[in-house]
């Protein structure tokens, strides 16, 4: 980990209505839907408004983020991890993860899933997703479902 890439980087929760929202967005678009051909349009959700918005923000700009949707009153679903490209494998999206994470258990939450596309599965693994049903694909790439119980993990993490 680049202790520069975190170190000067603030995470702060945001709404819709946030004047990062677009910016967000906007890393959205360029890192997840872009690539893959996608319209702009692919970018928003219906339950943005319903989700929490975890930005990081470095040198005035948005570099990361992470949402969650609640589906549930103790769950939902963890979606839109998005880093700057430059700024990937620099341990940037496990921190936007745990801080999310720290919150949700703040909220009362105990359990989260997510839908990751293979080849970032072990990324998730690492912090301590497990893969659960069967493989399917969704915006024309294959994906995993994955599932974390937070209560636990956080417990775990208290007693080391």
């Amino acid at each position: 980990m680049n202790p520069t890439a975190t170190a000067d980087t603030q995470l702060l929760f945001i709404h819709p209505e946030h004047p990062l929202y677009p910016e967000e967005l906007e890393l959205r678009f360029r890192v997840l839907r872009e690539p893959l051909g996608l319209p702009r349009s692919a970018v928003k959700f219906p339950f943005e408004a319903q989700s929490l918005h975890l930005v990081a923000r470095q040198g005035g700009a948005v570099v990361g983020c992470v949402l969650f949707n609640p589906e549930e009153a103790h769950g939902g679903r963890l979606f839109q991890m998005a880093v700057a490209p430059s700024l990937q494998g620099q341990g940037l999206g496990a921190r936007l993860v745990i801080a999310l994470e720290a919150e949700l258990v703040r909220r009362g939450f105990t359990h989260v899933h997510l839908h990751a596309r293979a080849p970032v599965a072990p990324f998730y693994e690492r912090l301590g997703y497990s893969v659960y049903g069967e493989p399917f694909t969704e915006v024309n790439i294959p994906h995993l479902h994955m599932r974390k119980a937070l209560a636990s993990s956080i417990l775990a993490a208290q007693k080391e």
